[in-house]
């Protein structure tokens, strides 16, 4: 049996974590399934630094023939790679192997000019750094993404995520479903799906009654605050309050709180098997039609069309969803 070679390239200070959930999927998938054989490598990039943890593999000899897959992992934006790197990784992607690039490991392939046009899981810290030195890269602040022959993933746990996807592409979503279930993982997440943001970057704004108002309206999604209840709570005038969401964020607080039930109760259609009444519910719509016209309006389809459409678009979906009743 031919095993299936993946190379992994590393970078000093990668986590430590983000390569051990790779490797622990892809050894997993071997165990649960004997027809699958993977032979793993690992190569250090550059020489590791003095007092960091000791990275596996040997250093680059100069070679990467051989791997039908190479992951670039690095933590942090790394400096230009020599010229002999360089060519070798360009030669590698000319003879067809798939390549791909986890946290700030896009950093190398977006300077060698192997993303351009395409598809990139950039991490919300480099989002704006990225985009402005690789305009030619579509940057996303997707969990991962999986374009033709490129894969990125924007670091931690998305990792995983995209391993899944690998293997279920690869050998079927039985064995993804397996893996994710010998490492008790709740469920497989699209790489689609958004990273998680932290508020203030979110925002843009450090604002603290902003701030304030927000948080409490992502702590009342089913049952929402009136935006006098909002100023009530934070310590403002109506008045003020929608003036600091009209300065910082361009809309009025009852649109903002509107938009972000909204988003949760998309989140919800695409992410569980509730039905579309009991999530227009948790999300503070009082009846269907009320939700159901909602959503048309923000995301230009109803809930049903919305579910339907992600779906049948998802290549990774384990099982099927029960009929909808509401």
């Amino acid at each position: 049996m031919t095993a299936h070679r993946i190379g992994f390239l590393l970078w000093p200070n990668c986590k430590p974590l983000t390569l051990a959930l790779a490797e622990e999927a892809l050894r997993v998938a071997q165990r649960v399934h004997p027809d699958v054989v993977y032979e793993l490598s690992f190569m250090q990039a550059e020489p590791s630094v003095e007092g960091a943890w000791r990275l596996p593999g040997e250093p680059w000899t100069g070679k990467l023939d051989g791997v039908h897959k190479l992951f670039l992992l690095a933590d942090e934006p790394p400096a230009p790679m020599p010229l002999t790197l360089s060519c070798a990784l360009k030669q590698l992607v000319r003879s067809g192997c798939v390549i791909g690039a986890i946290s700030a490991g896009v950093y190398p392939l977006a300077q060698l000019g192997l993303l351009d046009g395409y598809r990139a899981a950039v991490h919300w810290r480099w989002q704006d750094d990225f985009s402005e030195r690789f305009p030619k890269v579509i940057a996303t602040s997707h969990l991962f993404d999986w374009d033709r022959d490129r894969l990125s993933a924007c670091g931690g746990l998305a990792v995983l995520d995209l391993l899944l996807a690998l293997l279920a592409r690869d050998h079927g979503a039985e064995l993804s479903g397996a893996v994710s279930e010998e490492l008790v993982v709740e469920r497989i997440r699209e790489g689609s799906e958004r990273q998680r943001i932290p508020l203030q970057n979110r925002l843009g704004s450090s604002h603290p009654k902003l701030t304030q108002a927000v948080l409490l309206m992502e702590a009342n999604i089913e049952e929402p605050l009136t935006t006098d209840e909002i100023a009530q709570h934070v310590c403002v005038s109506r008045r003020q309050l929608e003036r600091i969401f009209k300065q910082y964020l361009n809309r009025v607080p009852s649109q903002y709180y509107l938009e972000l039930r909204l988003n949760k109760a998309r989140q919800l259609l695409m992410q569980t098997s509730k039905s579309i009444i009991q999530i227009g519910l948790s999300c503070g719509f009082s009846s269907g039609p009320h939700f159901s016209s909602a959503y048309r309006n923000f995301f230009g389809a109803t809930p049903r069309e919305d579910r339907n459409q992600r779906r049948s678009n998802s290549p990774f979906e384990l099982t099927s969803a029960p009929v909808e009743r509401g």
